[in-house]
This record gives structure tokens, sequence and C-alpha cells, in this order.
């Protein structure tokens, strides 16, 4: 029944790019498949918490991190093998977000020592480890710093005589095109919108 929550929040993702392709993909035959490989990543983060009701909750995170390592993967049809190209590449992209969300929480009925909950909201990402103005990317694909997107999931509190403990499932929706294209790149110019999609379990000890 306290006002304010606060606990630390330790999590896994899992996430990829969905991406559209660039009507430059048929009019070349340098690459012939790109596709969008799924990878693991942590995160770490603090909670802060509003009671608002019985069963209305505001929250965020103002210390998030989240450290993820995308990648595509290309079949190429003259691949560059002094270059260190074969026929299947893979392309990584690292990240190193600070994210912002901003979420509505509402919870059921406390049974025991057991309660149910379901959230959604929206968040704001900051990438340290984008490379939207590298000057020598011919390998690589340039991604903006800036990003914003939608998230929703389920938790669970197990409530113990000190902490509570919180499992959460969590899905994310990246609405902001990260593809800093660049055409005189062939691993960029394929490619037109790159939206990020994340689905994260994490635990929360408040």
């Amino acid at each position: 029944d306290k006002p304010f929550h606060f606990g630390i929040n330790l999590g896994m993702n899992r996430s990829h790019f969905n991406f559209t392709l660039h009507p430059l993909f048929l009019q070349r035959d340098s690459v012939m498949v790109v596709e969008s490989i799924n990878s693991s990543g942590l995160n770490l983060a603090w909670l802060v918490e509003k009671r608002l009701n019985d069963h209305f909750s505001l929250r965020t995170f103002p210390l998030n991190l989240t450290f993820t390592e995308k990648a595509f993967e290309y079949v190429l049809k003259y691949p560059d093998r002094p270059g260190g190209e074969d026929s299947l590449t893979t392309k990584k992209v690292q990240s190193i977000s600070l994210t912002l969300p901003i979420q509505i929480k509402f919870s059921s009925d406390r049974i025991g020592n057991f309660k149910v909950y379901m959230l959604g909201g929206v968040k704001a990402e900051y990438d340290m480890a984008a490379n939207a103005g590298a000057k020598k990317a011919e390998n690589l694909i340039k991604l903006n710093r800036l990003d914003y997107g939608i998230e929703a999931g389920l938790g669970f509190h197990f409530y113990y005589p000190y902490f509570v403990l919180t499992p959460e499932l969590k899905m994310g929706w990246g609405l902001g095109n990260l593809h800093s294209r660049d055409a005189n790149l062939k691993f960029s110019n394929v490619i037109d919108q790159i939206n990020s999609r994340t689905i994260t379990f994490s635990l929360t000890v408040e």
C-alpha cells in the first residue's frame, strides 16, 4: 500500500530486426537473400513505481541498460572472398541502449501471497553503440541512435516476508526507422526500413 515501490530488475531478451527490402534488391543480383537472425541479450534496470489505486500503477525505469546483438544473414552471388566474405555472410550489429519506458500497470486483487498484472506503455531508446556517423562502413549496416516504440506484457507478484519477487514477460515493438541507408554500401542499399522487435523475460526484486 506504499505510494512508491522501488526494485532491481535483471532480464534476458531475444531480439531481431523487422525490415523491408528496397526496390534496388530486385534490380541487382549481388545479394540473393537477406534474413534477420534472432539473438540474445541482457537487461539491467532500476524500477520506480507509483501506486495510483488498488489496481492501477504508473511505473518507469530511470536507469535501464539493454545489451543486444542483432544480425543480418546474406546469401551472396559474388562474394568478395579476399575481403573475408563467403556465399553465406553474417553481419552483426551490437547495441548498448539506454531505455526510458513509461508504463501503466493493471493488477488483479491479491490472493494470499500472489497477484497477476498486465502492462502497456511507450518507450524511447538511445543506442550508444549506433554507427550512423561511421565513415569507414563498407561492411556495416548503419543504424540511427534514437528509437521509440510500444510495449505490452504480463507478470506475477510473489510476496515474501522481506521482499516481492516478480517474473515478467514483455514484448516491445520499435516504431522508428533505425536504418540510416547508404546507397553506396551493398549490405545496406538492399534494405529500406528497419524496426526492432524484442521479447524480454525478467525478474524484479522489490
